[in-house]
């Protein structure tokens, strides 16, 4: 999808009337780069007037080495022979002047032409998002949240949703959910180079409530016979099948993690309002910070937040340097459903907790790289996006 680069606001706002639904705005090539890390489907940057000439040049080089199927569009105030020579020289593809709305939506129908081009047919299909719970420390509710996300993201069948138990060793969902899976992750072991939807499709079971599940594995011997190469391969073969993979991950950074973590388009971190915990999701996230993974993806749920406990949201806020976007209360009632195997969501829909649950879930739909846009697949065996802007291995 187009990504529109500007610090003027009112500046995106014009170029971004010009994009298709699913255009999506930055302010500054930094972000830009932070952007596009793990996201191949942009197919188009388009560099605004207030974009300095020196940086627009650099992004157009960088794109053109790493992500040739992403062309860079200029927008300049003034447009001189000094100016077109040298941005087609870094790569650019075409320099339109500013104010010309029609010179930009073609210039970006062009670029989505030639996306198709270089990727084939394969390449201009469907993908589906992953999101990725994840919290550093075990007993904070994070199966429960992932759980209540996912049925909040599938809405009664109007999305596809997956979700992944990728707790390998002691997974939770399927008796969150009183599930009787007879296969599980575990039974694509070996198959890392040929999975398929042929493969993953008898893998998973089906919830009540519009919702399919690939479950952990029954023992919890069998996690180090799950590659990280099979991780990455089974979430990018779901990525092709559904609209939105929630990822139920492991409370620590083993392999498996980090592979999940580094496929995700979104991630939410989990905290809960006490010392140990705070100060472990303090160290993830630097960790996260380390790895450049899920950089400006990420979003901090508080659960349990009973401030009663003397550590009040604002200082959370400070500590982890991240504003809370969900605020989830403690209450009885989440333990009651959740030890009946009906989460709060499809128990109580009227709760502030499933109400706060499907706001999230709005949020994530409404982010401008939601499949529910047009958006461009990743074919299974293609790398997502170039090493300069992924964790290193």
């Amino acid at each position: 999808m187009p990504v529109v680069v500007d610090p003027d606001v009112t500046v995106v706002e014009k170029l971004r009337s010009a994009l298709p639904p699913g255009g999506h705005s930055v302010e500054s090539t930094a972000s830009l780069m932070s952007w596009v890390r793990n996201r191949t489907e942009e197919y188009v940057v388009v560099l605004g007037p207030n974009v300095a000439f020196e940086e627009a040049l650099e992004v157009a080089e960088t794109l053109r080495i790493e992500r040739p199927t992403t062309s860079t569009v200029l927008v300049r105030g003034s447009v001189d022979t000094e100016i077109l020579t040298r941005a087609m020289h870094s790569g650019m593809r075409e320099v339109v002047t500013d104010g010309d709305a029609l010179a930009v939506t073609a210039a970006i129908e062009r670029a989505y032409q030639l996306y198709v081009a270089l990727r084939g047919s394969s390449g201009a299909t469907r993908t589906g998002k992953i999101i990725a719970v994840f919290s550093p420390k075990g007993g904070v509710g994070k199966t429960t949240v992932s759980v209540n996300l996912a049925l909040a993201l599938a809405d009664k069948g109007a999305r596809q949703v997956c979700l992944v138990d990728l707790d390998l060793a002691f997974g939770d969902v399927a008796i969150t959910m009183q599930l009787f899976p007879s296969h599980s992750i575990e039974h694509a072991i070996g198959a890392e180079h040929a999975l398929d939807a042929s493969i993953v499709d008898p893998l998973l079971t089906r919830h009540a409530d519009s919702l399919m599940v690939l479950a952990a594995p029954s023992m919890p011997d069998a996690r180090d016979r799950v590659t990280p190469a099979l991780v990455s391969r089974m979430l990018r073969t779901l990525q092709q099948q559904f609209d939105y993979v929630v990822v139920d991950t492991a409370p620590n950074f083993d392999e498996q993690t980090l592979t999940a973590l580094d496929e995700t388009d979104q991630c939410i971190i989990v905290a809960t309002l006490d010392v140990p915990t705070l100060k472990n999701v303090k160290v993830a996230l630097e960790t996260m910070d380390a790895l450049s993974i899920a950089l400006d993806q990420r979003h901090l749920l508080l659960n349990r937040a009973d401030e009663a406990v003397g550590i009040s949201a604002a200082k959370v806020e400070t500590i982890l340097g991240m504003q809370i976007e969900a605020n989830i209360a403690s209450s009885l009632d989440i333990a009651a459903s959740t030890n009946a195997g009906k989460p709060i969501v499809i128990a109580q829909p009227d709760h502030p907790a499933s109400k706060i649950f499907r706001q999230l879930a709005l949020s994530l739909v409404d982010e401008p790289n939601s499949p529910t846009a047009s958006a461009s697949a990743v074919p299974a065996e293609t790398e997502r996006g170039g090493r300069k802007f992924r964790r290193r291995k």
